[in-house]
This record gives C-alpha cells, structure tokens and sequence, in this order.
C-alpha cells in the first residue's frame, strides 16, 4: 500500500519536486557543475519513478497520466507550436526519416532476435501454445513499440492473446521503454559530446534552435493580465476544440472500419493532430506574437509535468517478477539501440535524431515531443511529426514482427 493515494497530493510533491530543482539550478556555482553531469530533466523523470518504486506514491490507481496526456500534452502541444518555423522544421532534412525507420526495423528484426537467444537457453519462456503462446503477447509489445497504445491494444485483438497473461508484457513496456526513456533524457543533457562521438553534423538543428531563441527575444515583453489570460483561452480553449474533434472523428472512422481498435479510430490520436495543427495554424497568424508573452515557456512548464507524471509509472522492481520475459523485452531494446547508433554512426546523424526517431516508435506522440523538447521547445513538433507517422506505421510493423515471431516459435 502507497503512502500517500491522493492525487492531489501527489501532483503537489511532483510540483514542488520541479520547483525545487530548478531553483536550485538558478542558484549557479555547485549546482551548475552538477547538472551539467546530471541533467535536470533526468531528475524530474527519475525522483517520481523512485517514489513509485519505494512506494511513497503510486500510479496503479492515479488518473493523474490521463490528466496529463489529456489536458498537458495537447495545450503543451499548442503552446509550442503556435511560434515555429515550419519552414526551418522541414530544412532538418531526410536524416530524422532516416533514423525514424531505422528506429522501426530495429524493433521489427529484435523481437525475433530476442525470442531466438532467449530460447536457446530457456525455451519455455518463449513458447506456449494457443492464446497462451509467448508470440502472441509480444506481438502486443511489437504494436506499442512500433505505434503506440492503440496499436498495442489491436494487436492484442488481431492476434487473440490470453487476457490474463496480458499485464506481464505491459509490465516489459513500462519497464524496458521508460529505462530507455531515462536514457535518452540523459543523452539529451549531453547531446554535444554524443554529436562529437558520431561525428555528427547539428548544424540544422542548433540553427532552428537558436532561430526560435531569437525570436523569443525579439517579442519578449512584460505580459499583460490581458495576454496571459489570451494564452489560456488559446491552449485549453484549444484542448476543448481539440477532444470534441477527436470525439467526431474517431467514432466515424470506427463505425466506417466497423472496429474501435484501430489508429483511426483512436481518439487520442486525433487529439494529438488536431491540437499540433491548431497551434501550426496559429503560427502564421498574428497569434504568433504572443512567444513574446511567454507561450513556450508555458508550454515548457506543462512539459515537465508531462515528464514527472510519465516518472511516476515507472516501477523498477517489476524487473525482479518476470526475468526471463524481462530479457526478453531488454534484448529487444538493446538491439533497437545498437542499430539506431550503429546508422547514427554511418550517416553522421545528430543524436536529436536518434532520440526523438526512437521515441516516435517507442512512445509515440506521449512521449516523442517530450523528449524533442528537452533538447529544446522549439523541437517538439519534430517529435510530434514522426509520431504520427510512426501510428501509420504501427499496425503494419507489428504484423510483421509478430509473423517473424510465429516464424521463430515454431
């Protein structure tokens, strides 16, 4: 049992867990030096998932992720976007498409992989038979890593896994993907020298980035009650709009296909569309002015919550429950990683690309604009782009790696 099972509770120590730290940020001498070795957005994701794991709070029965992806992450998205340069977004060039699909075959051939050297040593982790047979359930995780949470759930229906055996694999992607998580966050505090290592050109990227900082400077003003009350109408009138669409057109793509289960059909999905092109519309209108008022540092606050919130679901001791489906699941991801370096490495792309590629299969548009946006908030449309592409792609990869699956269990 948690300490403390209030959500109100909960989501005032996560805020003041942010607070803390970044005052502590803004005091310099000592401090700077530590977070230049341990970046402050690691902290704000690894302090919740250690209150989780210890059982000081629990995420189990919170509703604080749905608030959080809900409400957070479409305003966030909105805030974010309503100063970008499109233009300057699309002058990144075809390496983020190339890593993004580097990204998506490596999860493809490692769900296989994982399954042949986990079964050389224990076959019984990877068999099974009928609804009970291991494939099967990867073949759910093959859907989250690839798409998302829709996609996972289609795959739990196209390929009729046992219900009751179901937890163990959301355990892996909680687990395995938020360890990833923690360390691309990590790389994210020190993208320079990892640039350096893969000889990387990040030349675009540091180009957009310090656009967008120019910008900001160029508008910021003192904000007026009157602006800032024009930047909530903006995102949270936005977040209604959004949600009411997405109210419309999932069930209509449900009732065309005749299934609730697919991308389409996901409402989340068309929350996460309709709040990123409301906020790209707003960019070239004189909406745009109001960076000046502050609406990506807005948009950077609700971030942060976003990644506190996504800490609290990680509970590193669900490793000790299942190992040997846990390998399962780390061998995957390491084979997910080493490929994405090994092409980083070959086509001296910036690790951002790396990041934000991974976490547009392995997240999708919960998490990929998070990551985007702890390299900078002008980068979270990037992670956003791909993860849209990355539902397209979710159902299509995930047969795929189940079929290979089916292919190595028997």
């Amino acid at each position: 049992m948690p300490l403390i099972t209030n959500d109100i509770v909960t989501f005032g120590i996560l805020a003041t867990m942010l607070g803390a730290l970044f005052y502590a940020k803004s005091l310099g001498g000592g401090w700077t030096r530590f977070f230049t070795f341990v970046p402050i957005v690691l902290l704000c994701y690894l302090i919740p998932s250690l209150l989780n794991s210890f059982g000081v709070i629990s995420s189990k029965d919170s509703g604080l992720w749905d608030v959080a992806k809900n409400y957070f992450l479409p305003a966030a998205l909105i805030l974010l976007t309503l100063s970008i340069d499109l233009k300057a977004v699309w002058g990144l060039g075809p390496k983020a498409l190339i890593m993004f699909f580097t990204a998506t075959v490596g999860i493809v051939i490692g769900g296989p992989l994982a399954m042949l050297i986990v079964g050389s040593f224990s076959p019984e982790t990877v068999g099974g038979a009928g609804a009970d047979a291991t494939w099967r359930g990867l073949a759910t995780l093959a859907g989250s890593w690839i798409g998302g949470g829709a996609n996972q759930t289609a795959m739990l229906e196209v390929y009729g896994y046992n219900p009751e055996k179901y937890s163990a694999m959301v355990a892996i992607d909680i687990v395995v993907a938020n360890i990833w998580m923690a360390f691309l966050l990590y790389g994210a505090g020190n993208a320079d020298k990892i640039d350096k290592w893969l000889k990387a050109d990040a030349t675009a990227i540091a180009t957009l980035r310090d656009k967008m900082a120019d910008f900001s400077l160029a508008v910021e003003r003192k904000s007026t009650v009157e602006e800032l009350m024009l930047l909530l109408a903006i995102a949270f009138g936005g977040v209604g709009l959004s949600h009411f669409g997405a109210g419309i057109i999932g069930p209509a793509f449900a009732s065309w296909f005749g299934s609730d289960e697919g991308v389409l059909a996901s409402s989340f999905f068309w929350i996460v569309v309709i709040a990123t092109t409301l906020g790209l519309g707003l960019s070239f209108t004189r909406a745009r002015d109001l960076e000046g008022a502050g609406a990506s540092k807005f948009g950077t606050v609700m971030i942060f919550l976003l990644v506190a919130i996504i800490g609290t679901k990680m509970d590193v001791f669900q490793m000790a429950e299942q190992p040997m489906l846990m390998l399962v699941g780390i061998i995957w991801m390491l084979t997910h990683t080493i490929l994405l370096f090994i092409v980083a490495k070959i086509i001296r792309a910036p690790f951002f690309f790396v990041a934000v590629g991974s976490k547009a299969n392995v997240g999708g548009a919960a998490s990929a604009p998070v990551v985007a946006g702890a390299f900078h908030p002008a980068l979270a449309p990037v992670g956003v782009l791909l993860a849209v592409l990355g539902y397209a792609m979710g159902t299509y990869g995930a047969i795929l790696t189940a079929e290979l699956m089916q292919m190595v269990a028997s």
